[in-house]
């Protein structure tokens, strides 16, 4: 299978790191609209083929499939011109910048009959694995809350991050769409029904705070920012099951967070910041600690997991395990959490 990644800011590291890893995988081609960085990243990694136009990928014969690793506002059209060009679709999240593009992507998936698979990486990490193992043999019983949370004190990466018109939003669309789908994901990928959500913007990217360094993208730039700095949401969904989710970029608490707890019927977890199951036997509640290598988020192999399930299911015709109506359902709730607090109001889906 030969493979092009188009955009390669950040995160395509991973993307081209884990398919040259894939022995099923030729890593054709980097495309990027800089082309001095794609040709210099083409020559570090040893890549034949360097494009500025992704026209130019989509209409190559040789090329099977694509890593859009682009600004979330492209996703969507990039997915829909890869598919209706034959390829083969791994789209990052989000899918797209609202529900209306989503639904357009799965059309184009159900007109053209190729795979398309969104990048909710955390659902390839060793805990969350482990933990649906668990779940699918009814240890947890019936899902029925979760709670997600994912706290940066001091952390807007800035550049197109923190740029609406180019991200859609900010720390709950960049961070709270991997929580979010997770604890989705576990609990069974419910319908979601309605939405009360809160967005903030109180804070803004804390230039003015010395002595205590965050992550910048190459273009930070200090006076730009139009994305919320915390976000909140109680998501009821058809099953009767709730999950609650707060994600924020800055903030005034003590040190970043990161938890997800899942409960059920006849146990509880938590997948975040370790993996840890609570359990009922002989009426006494339990604290179950799996001995596996990783029960935190293993980022560089739940990558490579996630990546070679993209190429199985392309080379084989499987399903992916990322679909594109997961996409679009997740895509819902995101958009649902701005619209209720731009109304003011629980949102009716």
């Amino acid at each position: 299978m030969k493979v092009v990644v188009i955009g390669l800011g950040s995160i395509s590291e991973m993307h081209i790191k884990s398919y040259i890893q894939n022995e099923q995988v030729e890593l054709y081609g980097l495309c990027d609209q800089n082309e001095s960085r794609a040709q210099e990243k083409a020559t570090h990694y040893r890549v034949k083929h360097v494009f500025t136009d992704p026209e130019e990928v989509f209409n190559h014969p040789e090329v099977d499939g694509v890593s859009i690793c682009t600004w979330n506002r492209t996703h969507a059209d990039l997915a829909i011109r890869a598919l209706r060009a034959g390829k083969h679709v791994l789209v990052e999240k989000p899918i797209s910048m609202t529900v209306q593009e989503a639904e357009k992507v799965q059309e184009a998936v159900k007109e053209t009959g190729k795979t398309l698979q969104v990048g909710y990486v955390r659902r390839f990490g060793t805990n969350a694995q482990v933990l649906k193992t668990f779940i699918d043999d009814g240890k947890l019983g019936d899902i029925y809350y979760a709670k997600a949370s994912l706290l940066r004190r001091l952390g807007n990466p800035g550049g197109w991050f923190a740029d609406k018109e180019r991200s859609g939003g900010g720390p709950i669309i960049d961070l709270g769409v991997h929580i979010i789908d997770s604890c989705w994901y576990l609990m069974g990928r419910p319908k979601v029904k309605s939405i009360t959500g809160h967005v903030y913007d109180q804070l803004g990217n804390r230039s003015n705070v010395k002595n205590l360094s965050f992550y910048k993208t190459a273009d930070y730039d200090a006076s730009l920012n139009t994305v919320e700095d915390l976000a909140n949401a109680l998501i009821t969904f058809e099953n009767g099951s709730s999950l609650m989710v707060d994600v924020s970029y800055s903030l005034h608490t003590k040190k970043d967070q990161l938890g997800m707890q899942i409960f059920g019927t006849k146990g509880g977890a938590e997948l975040e910041p370790e993996l840890l199951l609570v359990m009922e036997e002989n009426d006494t509640i339990l604290n179950v600690e799996p001995q596996i290598d990783h029960r935190s988020f293993d980022f560089d192999n739940a990558f490579q997991k996630q990546i070679d399930a993209f190429v199985e299911a392309c080379i084989t015709g499987g399903p992916s395990p990322a679909p594109v109506e997961d996409g679009l359902e997740i895509m819902k709730i995101l958009e649902g959490i701005y619209q209720a607090s731009a109304q003011k109001k629980p949102v009716e889906l």
